[in-house]
């Protein structure tokens, strides 16, 4: 007799601005890589914002982290290398100079908001194509051409993406998912829930993805992982 394939519905709450996140994404996939065919899943990108009242123009990002958590050249530059050698694990390429400035990502999360009306796995196309335009190739993940950009390649409608972020258009619902996860406790990221009840916080290791997802899809009990 065939073995059961357990579906999970996996709500990956993040930012396109939090380094982390991609490390996190990487592991889960890697993970989700691990337990296929058993498991099967299929996520849903929810937004959250690191740094909501960001002008349009940004910040420098030495002096952002220095004015956040009082850290020096030295120690982001530490941090950095720490970062890069986490995502190179799980095949997600960081920049090696870091990334030059931080952004406001509001427009991003409207648009990720469209395309999971699109399509999930549209969707999650554009959401590594944004962590990779930000993170990888230095880009400013606000500017409408790189967003419509990124739309396109992960096979939006281009002319659509543009309508959309030269509106309001889906403002008023990401702000609702925003609230509603931030609501629910929610004040770092990523956090990732599954089955609306299991969270794992933290870009954790994929061991740590893995046993989680067995341990959910074989109904153990309720498992809370954070970093």
């Amino acid at each position: 007799m065939a073995a059961m394939t357990t579906h999970l519905k996996i709500d990956f709450v993040s930012d396109v601005s939090c380094p982390w996140c991609a490390v996190g994404l990487g592991s889960l996939e890697a993970a989700l890589r691990r337990v296929a065919p058993d498991v099967t899943a299929e996520l849903h990108f929810q937004p959250f914002e690191l740094n909501p009242q960001m002008p349009p123009e940004g910040q420098d990002t030495f002096e952002h982290l220095n004015q956040k958590y009082g850290s020096t050249h030295e120690q982001q530059a530490q941090a950095r290398e720490m970062i890069r050698r986490r995502g190179a694990e799980v095949g997600f390429e960081f920049s090696p100079e870091g990334r030059p400035r931080v952004y406001n990502t509001f427009n991003a999360h409207r648009l990720l908001h469209w395309a999971e009306l699109e399509s999930p796995a549209k969707q999650a196309a554009l959401k590594k194509l944004l962590l990779k335009a930000y993170f990888t190739d230095r880009q400013n993940p606000s500017d409408p051409e790189v967003l419509v950009r990124a739309a396109a390649e992960a096979g939006l409608d281009a002319a659509r993406a543009r309508e959309i972020l030269a509106s309001d258009e889906y403002a008023n619902e990401t702000r609702e998912r925003e609230r509603m996860y931030t609501d629910a406790g929610i004040h770092s990221v990523p956090a990732i829930i599954i089955n609306d009840h299991h969270l794992i916080s933290g870009g954790q290791p994929v061991e740590v993805f893995e046993r989680a997802l067995r341990q959910i899809a074989g109904t153990q009990p309720s498992t809370v992982v954070t970093a």
